[in-house]
């Protein structure tokens, strides 16, 4: 499992790499390029479904729809 992923923002495209955490969602995150506040899109549990290079550590483990319920 992958306890990494890069975050691309969809306003400014800056990428900074983040650790994921194993025990909750985030669901926001600042940008550290432009301060954009990011939040998950439609039917994504976190930031790191929709705007990672990775999904979230329960998503990589039990499939979409597992994070969070």
């Amino acid at each position: 499992m992958q306890l990494e992923s890069t975050l691309t923002c969809p306003k400014c495209g800056f990428q900074a790499l983040e650790q994921m955490p194993l025990d909750a969602c985030q669901f926001f995150y600042v940008c550290k390029g432009c301060g954009e506040k990011l939040k998950p899109q439609p039917g994504d549990c976190c930031v790191f479904c929709s705007y990672g290079s990775v999904p979230c550590p329960p998503v990589q483990q039990h499939g979409k729809g597992s994070c969070c319920d």
